[in-house]
């Protein structure tokens, strides 16, 4: 049962990958059709070693690959579903393959000790978990961008100008992602701070090991500010763009003779005049 999963993700890497070479509509839903096979067959495989185990399957390194595997793969998905574009496909399923190997190789489930046993710990995992899944597809896209970038500013349109969408849409979809990721981390990182703050005088050490000391909470907290301080610029610039825009509609509305477009430019009126009221 342990191999279904990989199996039906090695078959999706094909299907995406035929469809992505000769845009058959049919190959596309056959390969969002064996995606959704083998991430239903990673959910009951979770399941049963959840109801083996006595608790979710998130402790290790195995563990924590096959959630984030299982994870990507629904984040993936729901943004096929939401923008209709499978041409991202073969790049996922390929990342899909590759890392659900380890849990494949190595089915077995960690006793949970008692340190963890909270739900705040599950849910803290699980939040940082689709966060990092949701960054991995965002970096998925950004390469994408790239690669079409390149392409255009070379202006040598091949493959990637054939078969990707356009960098409007692509720049979409990486900010969806990143926004999703930004909430659900988040949200681990509130949790993970609650439930640090509760098992602090716990014998265990690894309670005593987590502080700001610890690489991964200080690399995770960095990336937090980060992506806040990117949102909030990009929010300002978004409100000055928007102000200059209501500005010149106001001055075109209340101050027309400031505008002389027939004596100005006689001869581009049409165009001249198409340019400022698109603004």
């Amino acid at each position: 049962m342990r191999l279904v999963p990989l199996l039906l993700y090695a078959a999706a890497v094909a299907a995406y990958a035929a469809h992505f070479a000769w845009r058959d509509v049919r190959v596309g839903r056959l390969a969002t059709a064996l995606l959704g096979g083998g991430l239903l067959a990673h959910t009951f495989l979770i399941g049963m070693q959840t109801v083996q185990a006595g608790h979710a399957p998130l402790v290790g390194t195995t563990a924590a690959v096959s959630a984030f595997v299982w994870l990507l793969g629904l984040a993936y998905l729901y943004l096929e579903l939401t923008f209709d574009e499978r041409s991202i496909g073969p790049f996922v399923t390929i990342l899909l393959v590759a890392l659900g190997m380890i849990p494949a190789l190595d089915p077995g489930v960690t006793p949970r000790p008692a340190v963890l046993q909270s739900p705040l710990f599950t849910v803290h995992v699980m939040a940082i978990l689709l966060a990092y899944a949701s960054f991995a597809l965002a970096c998925v896209l950004g390469i994408t961008y790239v690669l079409l970038f390149n392409e255009i500013k070379a202006k040598h349109l091949g493959v990637f100008y054939a078969r990707l969408p356009s960098l409007r849409v692509l720049d979409v979809m990486n900010g969806r992602a990143v926004a999703v990721g930004w909430i659900f981390l988040t949200i681990g990182v509130v949790v993970g701070g609650i439930w640090a703050s509760q098992v602090q005088g716990s014998p265990d050490p690894r309670a005593q090991a987590m502080s700001l000391a610890d690489p991964k909470i200080l690399i995770a907290l960095v990336c937090w500010g980060g992506l806040l301080v990117r949102a909030l610029r990009q929010a300002r610039h978004r409100l000055e763009r928007t102000a200059g825009r209501l500005g010149v509609r106001h001055r075109i509305r209340h101050r027309p003779a400031q505008f002389p477009a027939r004596r100005v430019l006689p001869d581009e009126e049409p165009q001249f005049l198409t340019c400022i009221f698109s603004l």
